[in-house]
């Protein structure tokens, strides 16, 4: 698991500086201040999530592993979720998508949560 939070935190981060440079140059004069909004808040937290996954590679083993994998994967659905619907309601103007956003936020706030108790639980002791 280790290798793939820190390669998908690290691919993730790639992503969200193109998504995060697409908004500031191809989108700035195209979607109305409410939806470029959305779109700079998705990139935010797609940053931030990214940063989380590297996070727990780079912890991994002073993790319990459970919680570890637990976090990482909501943190990834988080990211899908939240900022996927906020990406894709900017783009398509439907508002409506924002009504996925909570589960992704919800999804990040139970990964960090898990991740804090994977921190305190510590690894496993054969």
């Amino acid at each position: 698991m280790q290798r793939l939070f820190v390669s998908t935190g690290a691919g993730l981060m790639a992503l969200a500086v193109a998504l995060g440079a697409f908004g500031a140059h191809g989108l700035r004069d195209v979607l109305e201040p409410a939806m470029l909004a959305a779109w700079h808040t998705g990139v935010q937290y797609h940053v931030y999530h990214a940063l989380g996954l590297l996070a727990l590679g780079a912890l991994h083993t002073r993790l319990h592993a459970g919680g570890a994998r637990l976090a990482g994967l909501l943190m990834l659905a988080g990211v899908v979720l939240f900022c996927g619907s906020l990406y894709l309601m900017a783009l398509t103007g439907i508002r409506g998508l924002g009504a996925i956003t909570p589960f992704g936020g919800v999804a990040f706030i139970i990964a960090w949560l898990i991740f804090a108790w994977g921190a305190l639980k510590g690894p496993a002791h054969p």
